[in-house]
C-alpha cells in the first residue's frame, strides 16, 4: 500500500464538518421560538464549523479520489473527532455546559450514541441546545460517514472503503449492488421511522418538542431524554412507554430485515438466526426480571417500579421489565426504573446485558448477538472435534458454513473488548471511581450504553468524574461505537508502513 492521500482525507474531513454545522443551524429555530439568548451562540457555532469545513475542503484538491482502507479508517476515527470537537461548540459558545471537559464528554457521548450525561438539571437547559443534543444522537446513530457516501458520486468520490471502516462488524449484508444507493435507503428508512415515532409519541401525550428529541434518540439506540428523570417522566402515560420499546426493538434491529419487512418480506426477519436470539432472548429475560420484580421486590422500594402504577402491579412488573431490558440491550440507555433497586439478581443480569448489545446493521453498539451466536456456536464445535479430532466441521450461520478467518476475527474482537474492559475497569479506579461505579462506567462507555451501576446508576451521572476519567470514558465511548479495530489500528506501527 503507497502513502497516504492526505488532500482526500482533509477534504473528507471538509464535507464531515459542513454537514454538520448545517445541523447545527437546525437548532437556531428553535431557540428563536423560545426567545433563547443561546440562539446566538448556536448560531455562531454553526457558522464557525462551516467554515472549517469549506477552508479543509477548498484548500484540498486530491489529485486521485480514490480511497484505499488506509485512508478509510483515518477519514472514520479522524471524522468523529472533527465531528465531536466542533459539535462541542455549541455548548461552549452558549456557555450552557462551559468546562471542555464536561461539553466534550457531552458532546461525544451524543454521536457515539451512548447517552451518558453530565448535566445535572436537563429540564432548565435551552430547548435549542436540548435539540442539539438529541441531535448529535440522531446524526450519530446511522453515522454521518454513511449520510456522506449518499452524496460522495456527486463529489467524484467513491466510498465503498468508508462504509467498511463505518460498519466493521461481520455483516456485510448491503440492500442495493451500489453503496451509495444502499447509503441512501438505510437513511430513507431511519428518517421515516424517525418520523414516525415523533407522530406516535405526539398522538400518546407527548409535547411535539419531547416527541421529536425522544424519537431522534430511541432510532440511533443514543438514549439522552428532555427530562431529568428521562422516560420515568411518563410512568403515568404506559402508551408512551410501549412506543418507545417497539422503536427501541426496532433499531436494535440489522436495518436490512427492517427493510425486508417494510417490503413485506415478514418471513425473511423470522428466518435470521440472530433475530431470532435477539427478540426472543429480549422476551425470555424480561420475563425473568419481571417475575423477580413482581415477587421479590423490597415494598419499600415499590415506587422504583412505577409510579404511580397505572394498570396495575402485573401491567407494571412487565411493562418496566421490558423497557429496561429493551433499553439496555439495544444499549439506548432510557431509563423508566431504577434497576438497581430491585433485588440484587436482577442488577446482576443487568450487568450481564451490557455484554450483549443488539443486531449487526443496526444503530445499536456493544458486542452484537451475532457475534455471541458464533462464538458460543464454535465453542460446542471444539467439543466435537475433541471426540472427533480428524473431522472437518463447519461453523453454520443461518444455514451456511461461516468462513474461518471471520470466526477468528470475532474470537479476537471478543478478547480485545474484554481485555479493554478490564484494563479500563483498573484504570477508571485509578482516576477516582470506587470498584463497582468503575466496573459499570467501563463497561457502559465501551458498551455505549449509558446508564450503569454503582455511582453512574440510572438516577445518577457522570458530572462527579475526574476530568481525567471523563477524557478517557470519551476515547472508550469513541473506540467501542467504532467496534475497536477500526480505532486502534491507528495505534500499530505497521499501519504507518509505506508498503
Amino acid at each position: 500500500m503507497g502513502s497516504l492521500n492526505t488532500k482526500i482525507i482533509y477534504r473528507f474531513l471538509g464535507i464531515t464538518a459542513i454537514l454538520n454545522g448545517f445541523f447545527m443551524f437546525l437548532a437556531f429555530p428553535f431557540s428563536v421560538y423560545h426567545d433563547e439568548n443561546a440562539k446566538w451562540g448556536i448560531l455562531g457555532a454553526g457558522a464557525v464549523t462551516v467554515i472549517i469545513g469549506l477552508l479543509l475542503y477548498f484548500s484540498n484538491k486530491p489529485e486521485s479520489t480514490n480511497i484505499q482502507k488506509k485512508e478509510g479508517y483515518l477519514i472514520v476515527t479522524l471524522g468523529w473527532l472533527i465531528l465531536s470537537f466542533t459539535g462541542m461548540l455549541p455548548y461552549l459558545l452558549t456557555e450552557a455546559i462551559p468546562s471542555v471537559s464536561d461539553a466534550f464528554f457531552e458532546t461525544i457521548s451524543g454521536y457515539s450514541t451512548t447517552g451518558s450525561s453530565i448535566l445535572t438539571d436537563i429540564e432548565s437547559m435551552p430547548k435549542g441546545i436540548l435539540f442539539w443534543r438529541s441531535a448529535t444522537h440522531w446524526i450519530g446513530g446511522m453515522g454521518i460517514i454513511v449520510l456522506t457516501i449518499a452524496i460522495l458520486p456527486l463529489l467524484g468520490i467513491g466510498g465503498m472503503q468508508l462504509f467498511m471502516a463505518e460498519a466493521p462488524g461481520p455483516s456485510a449484508d448491503k440492500l442495493h449492488p451500489r453503496i451509495t444507493d444502499t447509503a441512501k435507503r438505510l437513511y430513507l428508512i431511519y428518517v421515516t421511522l424517525t418520523l414516525v415515532q415523533f407522530l406516535l409519541l405526539k398522538v400518546a401525550g407527548m409535547t411535539w418538542f419531547d416527541a421529536i428529541n425522544h424519537a431522534m434518540a430511541t432510532m440511533s439506540t443514543g438514549g439522552f431524554s428532555t427530562k431529568n428523570s428521562s422516560v420515568a417522566f411518563y410512568n403515568n402515560l404506559p402508551f408512551v412507554q410501549y412506543i418507545i420499546i417497539f422503536f427501541m426493538l426496532v433499531a436494535g434491529t440489522n436495518f436490512v430485515l427492517t427493510y425486508f419487512a417494510l417490503k413485506g418480506k415478514i418471513q425473511k426477519v423470522f428466518q435470521s438466526e440472530e433475530f431470532k436470539y435477539y427478540f426472543f432472548g429480549i422476551i425470555g429475560v424480561s420475563a425473568i426480571i419481571t417475575i423477580v420484580v413482581y415477587f421479590y421486590q423490597d415494598p419499600n422500594l415499590q415506587t422504583t417500579i412505577a409510579h404511580p402504577m397505572v394498570y396495575g402491579k402485573a401491567e407494571s412488573a412487565i411493562r418496566h421489565s421490558l423497557f429496561m431490558v429493551t433499553s439496555v440491550v439495544t444499549t439506548t440507555g432510557f431509563v423508566s426504573a431504577d434497576f438497581t433497586m430491585w433485588h440484587f439478581f436482577a442488577t446482576g443480569i443487568f450487568f450481564a446485558l451490557f455484554f450483549t448489545g443488539g443486531s449487526a446493521g443496526s444503530t445499536s453498539g456493544g458486542i452484537k448477538v451475532v457475534r455471541h451466536i458464533v462464538m458460543l456456536k464454535n465453542s460446542f464445535l471444539e467439543f466435537k472435534k475433541a471426540l472427533h479430532p480428524n473431522a472437518i466441521i463447519p461453523v453454520r450461520y443461518d444455514g451456511k458454513a461461516v468462513n474461518r478467518t471471520i470466526v477468528f476475527n470475532i474470537l479476537s474482537f471478543f478478547i480485545i473488548y474484554m481485555l479493554i474492559f478490564i484494563l479500563a475497569s483498573v484504570i477508571l479506579t485509578l482516576l477516582g471511581l470506587d470498584f463497582m461505579s468503575a466496573l459499570g462506567a467501563a463497561a457502559s462507555s465501551l458498551g455505549n450504553i449509558g446508564p450503569a451501576i454503582g455511582s453512574v446508576s440510572p438516577v445518577d451521572n457522570y458530572a462527579h468524574l475526574t476530568d481525567a476519567a471523563k477524557w478517557f470514558c470519551s476515547f472508550l465511548m469513541l473506540i467501542g461505537r467504532l467496534e475497536l479495530f477500526t480505532v486502534l489500528i491507528l495505534f500499530t506501527p505497521f499501519f504507518w508502513r509505506k508498503n
